[in-house]
């Protein structure tokens, strides 16, 4: 009977080991009994256990045997009044966890540059005002789209569901779905399933702002990204417009000097072509080729007039030599060509006979003579 049972009362003596174990007491009115909660189960608490918390501490009853004194070996600890709670929140917690509600592939990123922004929070209290100024103050254009919820209490469930299927219709960018700290029970709307399957089902991205810090909700796991407090969802929602302008700046500084710098590289190398197609332009090429081929001709001709000239003067020494020699020359002195009737010339007075026909040609004419007498001439000695 002493294996399983349960036992209310405060805490006393209450002392973390180094080892890890936990040991304490629990009384009430009429007694005391010794507890510890070795370090293999302390996964069986789920808050910082100190003097004077009222717990209920579930486990078993043993003799101690170095003392010979009955001890209670702590399993489970809850606080009282939210034992009963903890214990749905646990198995609501595991039952979501195995249908993979939690699941890391299901979450969905977060926009970088948020324009429209939803909260589903309470409209009144710090909560809506800690976000608009954060929001505000890290990018003035957002634009923030309330649903004024209830948060705490009866009808609390059905009126976050409501939010955040109503938010879910406008597609936003983004979701905020928070209240402010407190107890569990003030919590509690959040640990509800109709909320996690709202939030589950949610097609636009959601982060779940619930409590402070040390407070976790099933709507904390998931959601596809949990805020430590409201502020924080504001900030990780919500992306600082100046650094992204100072940011901007800088690339717009970087890409003038780089530009700059390409520029000026690019001028030095035209100044490098341009040199290079003056030396190697060929329209200058042409021209100096003409320049050349001019030249050329023009030292041609001078050689063909020289060569010309040359051969006009062999050709009035020809001419000159030819008139020398020219019978008709000779016939414009006064010489004559005689010829018989054959055509031969007589250059002996033996070639003819008296009364031999001739023909003596002169520089107008032909005559025809015959020989009447012929006299030999003797040679000049």
């Amino acid at each position: 009977m002493l294996s399983r049972i349960y036992v209310r009362g405060e805490v006393s003596n209450c002392k973390y080991h180094t080892s890890g174990h936990l040991y304490f007491s629990l009384k009430d009115a009429s007694g005391t009994i010794a507890c510890v909660m070795f370090a293999g189960q302390r996964r069986g608490l789920a808050f910082r256990m100190k003097d004077g918390d009222k717990v209920i501490v579930g486990g078993s009853v043993n003799v101690y045997e170095r003392d010979g004194k009955y001890q209670l070996y702590a399993k489970e600890i809850s606080l009282e009044g939210a034992g009963l709670l903890y214990e749905r929140f646990l198995a609501l917690k595991k039952e979501l966890e195995e249908m993979g509600m939690f699941a890391q592939e299901y979450k969905q990123p977060i926009p970088f540059y948020v324009k429209r922004l939803g909260v589903v929070t309470a409209p009144t209290g710090a909560v809506i005002q800690d976000i608009r100024n954060v929001a505000y103050r890290r990018n003035p254009y957002v634009q923030i789209v309330l649903y004024p919820a209830q948060v705490q209490g009866e009808g609390a469930v059905q009126s976050i569901v409501r939010g955040i299927e109503t938010l879910d219709r406008l597609h936003l960018d983004v979701l905020i779905v928070g209240r402010g700290g407190g107890s569990i029970e003030d919590l509690w709307a959040f640990n509800e399933e109709a909320v996690a399957r709202a939030i589950f089902n949610c097609e636009t991205p959601v982060i779940s702002a619930v409590g402070h810090e040390t407070d976790t909700t099933i709507a904390d796991y998931v959601a596809d990204l949990r805020a430590p407090t409201p502020s924080a969802a504001a900030e990780l929602a919500v992306t600082d417009i100046r650094a992204i302008l100072e940011r901007m700046g800088q690339y717009r500084r970087r890409m003038n000097y780089s530009l700059q710098t390409q520029v000026q590289q690019a001028r030095t190398r035209l100044q490098s072509y341009q040199t290079r197609w003056n030396y190697l332009n060929p329209v200058q090429k042409l021209e100096k080729q003409k320049e050349r081929m001019a030249q050329a001709e023009r030292r041609l001709q001078e050689s063909m007039e020289a060569v010309l000239q040359g051969k006009r003067h062999l050709l009035d020494l020809y001419i000159r030599q030819l008139q020398g020699l020219s019978p008709l020359d000779k016939l414009n002195q006064g010489f004559s060509y005689v010829e018989n009737r054959e055509h031969r010339p007589v250059t002996r007075i033996g070639q003819v006979q008296e009364g031999d026909l001739l023909n003596i040609q002169v520089t107008d004419g032909t005559i025809e003579a015959q020989v009447k007498a012929k006299r030999s001439v003797l040679p000049r000695s």
